[in-house]
């Protein structure tokens, strides 16, 4: 009998933060962790393991193994590799030396679950996301639409977190989202945010903020915001965790639930298989159902150039290409 079961790769601060997560969906009859460290994805399996005795855990089997353990998965959540650098908080992390890194770990992760399954939908956490993204989608012949990253959902959770607190309103009741690279390039679709129809001009005099809505100082809040987090506690780990597992769920529910996720462009905005990076998509039970190019207006559209150049750069670090032989 087939069981919905998920796989996560990397069990350090975000994919231990995933485990949790996963583990109160009440979703997954099973839940695998994989991490280079055997004894550390031995322990997380095992506390969650024991959490399950509680009044209101389910009763999820959770133990950690190989990547054997791919073969039958459904939802595959990789997290593995270091995060992000600590650094002052106008500066950018060693983002060179993270593709570098990350680029080695994502190859050596595709390659272990590549040899048991190019089935299950693969979300990719890995820093930085969307050059991760472009490797697994392409140099691995995996089926098309399957592998995705969380790309700017988190950064779209900052967008609305910080207009709500501006407008003293519910999040929730915030319609918008960021574009591009997860990352300090990931830029504000203006344009199209909406409170119950009320559009980016109109929100100063009917909410009345604290301070005038302002596309420049909205894009850097958000950045600002993740650096916050990274600068205060040294990692981010809750909103990332959270918004892979919302993913998941759209895939298990097949919700077809549109996010903005991170994928190669086949096409959109004028590029074609030559860069990954964060436009809303439809998300169900075969993953990206279908990417949806929404029209930007002339300084969003400068902003997303802006963006999947910077993501080229950090590509070109990375050695990505469909003819890279990695060596594992």
């Amino acid at each position: 009998m087939k069981r919905n079961k998920l796989v996560i790769v990397g069990v350090g601060h975000v994919g231990s933060y995933v485990l949790a997560d996963a583990m109160k969906l009440g979703l997954f009859a099973e839940i695998a962790v994989i991490d280079i460290d055997k004894d550390v994805a031995y322990g997380e399996a095992l506390d969650q393991e024991h959490a399950t005795a509680l009044t209101y855990m389910s009763n999820t089997t959770v133990h950690a193994g190989d990547y054997s353990e791919c073969a039958n998965a459904d939802v595959i959540i990789c997290a593995a590799g270091p995060s992000m650098i600590k650094s002052d908080e106008d500066a950018m992390p060693d983002r060179a030396q993270l593709a570098v890194v990350n680029s080695e770990v994502i190859r050596e992760v595709m390659t272990g679950i590549t040899n048991y399954t190019k089935d299950a939908i693969i979300i990719l956490i890995t820093n930085p996301l969307d050059t991760m993204v472009y490797i697994a989608e392409n140099e691995f012949d995996y089926t098309k639409g399957r592998i995705f990253g969380t790309g700017t959902m988190l950064d779209s959770a900052r967008l609305r977190k910080i207009i709500a607190t501006n407008y003293d309103i519910d999040p929730k009741s915030v319609t918008g989202y960021m574009m591009g690279e997860h990352g300090h390039t990931a830029f504000p679709v203006l344009s199209r945010l909406s409170v119950q129809g009320f559009g980016e001009k109109e929100l100063d005099l009917v909410f009345q903020g604290k301070e005038p809505l302002s596309r420049d100082g909205l894009k850097k809040q958000v950045v600002k915001a993740a650096f916050d987090v990274l600068n205060g506690k040294g990692w981010t780990n809750a909103g990332v965790a959270q918004a892979a597992v919302t993913l998941a769920k759209a895939v298990m529910l097949d919700e077809r639930s549109v996010y903005p996720v991170s994928t190669s462009l086949h096409g959109q905005y004028g590029y074609d298989g030559d860069v990954a990076l964060s436009i809303p998509c439809i998300i169900g039970r075969n993953g990206v159902e279908k990417q949806l190019e929404i029209t930007l207006d002339s300084q969003e559209l400068e902003w997303l150039h802006q963006s999947a150049e910077y993501i080229k750069e950090t590509m070109k670090v990375a050695k990505t290409g469909r003819n890279h032989n990695s060596k594992i």
